[in-house]
């Protein structure tokens, strides 16, 4: 697991290496999830266990011509400080190697960028992969997760989450139901992608209101080269201690010609997880189960000026609901009125009195490059998706909400060549167009039946002239939002600007400085949501006034990117005009009130991180970060990341790879009024890993990876149920992994 391993070209490997999934024909939209899953679950699982047997069959002696490279399962790139490391024949690389940043407009390097950005790739990424996207990338410096259990996990990215943090798949939105509610699974697996980048400022701006920041899960389902040798492909398989989980994923690509095809499969199934020692609600989170399959066919073209590929991709999953009680209830002006349903036993245990999601998405992408088609014209690039997306909440195995989505988005982006006589000056512009048909039904249903339509304008410059870089972005949006039932309509519209620069006043150091002016929308669940959601324990009001969010953002950068020691430091603040939140009017036994409002809120906070080699076997790395959010008024602002430090210990000789980390987290006692302080922590963390080689030169690594090895019992502050559902306890993970 090198966290500071890079790809030889990210082009080449967006195309040729993803994990897992299998293709299987699109089911009824009305079928029950369990319909499909147990075909699907066992032919990815089958040809997992294949790709598996036939590594271990050709498995040898290790390759004496394998170079040791750095180990860890940490981040390639916190916040754009630390890039990727170029590896030496043998040991810790002492030089970085950019990586390329896909979801910029320009795939420019790291460094090139004005606003920090995360990369997690290769060995690295498949030292952090988790069962949830929030989880995968919730040790980057600046990032957390909402932890909700083990089924459902968002990025929380500086203290934002929900729609201000906006989740894509290959430049797509994932389109599912995860900005809605923190109990809504993510739909984009990181078991399946090849790269997970982190952005802000001028380049989140391609995006939208993405205040807080974008996630783009990069995969390899639409193929964009052919593969050297015809075909390629990876198999994996992981076994985990503390929720007995089983994960199988491969992938495969092939192409004869100018067509290449690609497959790819993923299966998991977790039970009910284990916490730390010393928690009065047992050994194990009631609820906390999870199964989920993944699978994707995509076909595509591609010639010497570009590509074109369509792809299908079909997910299920299954996963608890921990925390809820079976209380009654109902609002009166600002407060409850409640009485317990003692009706309901609590025994705990999948299948028993907890709720469940069951959850299935349909989706179909379309993506397309054409370099170079007119003179001044250096690329014409075409993403669009289609998704049907659909979970029910059940509860006692009757389904109490209903939830659906059919959704589709189109960008178009044009890249125009450097202008004659400003030869430093290149740029993108675009459009981008979407909509949305959301509804709930049953008795829990939260939000009548909505219709979102919004349209986007984008404009990217960027201008490069000694030591100094410039990038500009303008982006211009409406929305128009539309109650199906009562017909009520709201519009709104806002534009967004950003502004950066960086300076490499001398080699191996830069800093850098960005401004964003950026304006969100509100959606349809905080506009007219008015009900019971059964898996926050929340009666949630919206509000049909809100107006948009207007927020000025500063980040400070300052970079040492050459020799033994690299570091780097960001220093950012954000003043939200019109911050709209979940404001808690009462609780009751955990059960709350809450009401969509607005009120103008500031986020100041700042993200480090250190690296040093101490020689070609060892090396130190050290990171953290911190940040504060409160209102205008001085209130604090609910679910608010704690400060974190982190310090990893990594080694690597030969074929053997290893490390030891420690992270700790401060106490939160910075709450919001009816928000209890969470406790701090200390994390133990460590990893091994061993490289042999088939005849064929080809890789098979096997790894153990330990979590929270201390077993030490931890919250997450982020969390709507964090006394319910604590974090992990030990973990040991088992794996094999190979590339073919």
């Amino acid at each position: 697991m090198n966290v500071l391993s890079a790809s030889t070209h990210p082009a080449q490997s967006r195309a040729n290496s993803s994990t897992a999934a299998a293709a299987v024909a699109e089911p009824a939209w009305t079928a029950p999830l369990g319909a499909g899953r147990s075909r699907l679950g066992g032919v990815a699982f089958a040809c997992w266990c294949l790709a598996i047997g036939t590594a271990a069959a050709h498995a040898q002696t290790p390759s004496a011509e394998a170079g040791a490279v750095t180990p860890a399962p940490t981040t390639v790139a916190a916040q754009g400080a630390d890039a990727v490391a170029a590896k030496p024949a043998s040991g810790i690389e002492s030089t970085l190697h950019e990586v390329e940043i896909r979801s910029s407009a320009w795939s420019l390097e790291q460094s090139a960028l004005a606003s920090p950005v995360q990369v997690l790739e290769g060995e690295a990424l498949e030292a952090r992969r988790s069962a949830t996207l929030g989880e995968t990338l919730a040790s980057e410096p600046g990032v957390q997760s909402t932890h909700f259990g083990a089924g459902a996990s968002r990025p929380v990215i500086r203290g934002m989450d929900g729609p201000r943090v906006q989740v894509l798949s290959g430049g797509s939105a994932v389109q599912d139901a995860s900005n809605v509610s923190p109990d809504h699974a993510v739909m984009a697996d990181s078991m399946l992608a090849e790269q997970i980048e982190v952005l802000r400022g001028p380049s989140a701006l391609l995006y939208g209101g993405a205040v807080g920041g974008v996630v783009n899960v990069l995969d390899g389902k639409i193929p964009t080269a052919v593969p050297e040798n015809g075909v390629q492909g990876s198999a994996q398989a992981r076994y985990s201690s503390a929720d007995r989980g089983k994960t199988g994923a491969f992938a495969l690509t092939g192409g004869q010609g100018p067509l290449v095809v690609h497959v790819e499969g993923m299966g998991r199934n977790a039970q009910e997880y284990r916490v730390g020692r010393g928690w009065d609600g047992g050994s194990r989170v009631g609820g906390s189960y999870s199964k989920g399959e993944t699978g994707s066919v995509g076909l595509s073209w591609v010639g010497s000026e570009g590509y074109l590929g369509l792809a299908y991709t079909r997910q299920e999953a299954r996963y608890g609901l921990p925390g809820h009680e079976h209380v009654d209830c109902h609002a009166h002006g600002d407060h409850l009125h409640c009485h317990d349903d003692h009706d309901h036993d609590h025994d705990h245990g999948e299948g028993a009195d907890i709720p469940t999601v069951d959850m299935r998405s349909n989706r179909w992408d379309l993506r397309g490059a054409w370099r170079n088609p007119v003179a001044g014209i250096a690329a014409v690039r075409l993403t669009a998706s289609k998704t049907r997306y659909g979970h029910e909440e059940l509860d006692e195995g009757e389904v109490a909400t209903k939830f659906r989505n059919r959704a589709h988005d189109l960008r178009l982006e044009v890249e125009h060549q450097p202008i004659p006589g400003l030869a430093g000056l290149s740029g993108v512009f675009g459009v981008q167009s979407a909509q949305r048909r959301f509804s709930t039904e049953g008795e829990e249903a939260t939000v009548q039946p909505t219709d979102t339509r919004s349209w986007g304008m984008f404009w990217l410059e960027r201008y490069q002239v000694g030591d100094w870089t410039l990038q500009g972005a303008l982006r211009h949006d409406r929305q128009r939002i539309r109650a199906l039932e009562t017909g009520e309509e709201r519009e709104h519209s806002g534009s967004s600007a950003s502004l950066g620069t960086v300076w490499r006043f001398q080699p191996g150091w830069q800093a850098s400085l960005s401004y964003t002016h950026a304006s969100r929308m509100p959606t349809a669940e905080e506009l007219f949501s008015d009900g019971v959601h059964l898996a926050t324990n929340a009666y949630e009001r919206g509000n049909s006034q809100l107006g948009r969010e207007n927020s000025r953002a500063w980040d400070l950068g300052l970079r040492k990117t050459a020799g033994d020691t690299t570091w780097g430091v960001s220093l950012y603040r954000h003043q939200v005009d019109g911050y709209i939140y979940g404001r808690t009017l009462d609780v009751h036994d955990g059960f709350q009130l809450l009401e969509y409002s607005q009120a103008d809120a500031r986020f100041t906070g700042l993200e480090a991180e250190m690296r040093h080699r101490f020689n070609a076997n060892w090396a130190l790395r050290l990171w953290g970060d911190a940040v504060r959010a409160e209102r205008s008024d001085g209130t604090r602002l609910p679910r608010i990341p704690p400060a974190r430090l982190g310090a990893q210990l990594q080694a690597s000789w030969q074929d053997w790879k290893g490390n030891v980390e420690w992270v700790q987290a401060a106490r939160q006692s910075r709450v919001a009024p009816l928000e209890s302080p969470t406790p701090g922590y200390g994390l133990l963390h460590a990893g091994i890993s061993y490289t042999l080689r088939t005849p064929q030169g080809q890789p098979l690594e096997l790894f153990v990876q330990g979590r929270n090895l201390t077993n030490r019992l931890a919250y997450a502050h982020t969390s709507f149920i964090k006394d319910a559902a604590p974090l992990m306890g030990r973990n040991i993970t088992l794996g094999v992994k190979m590339d073919f």
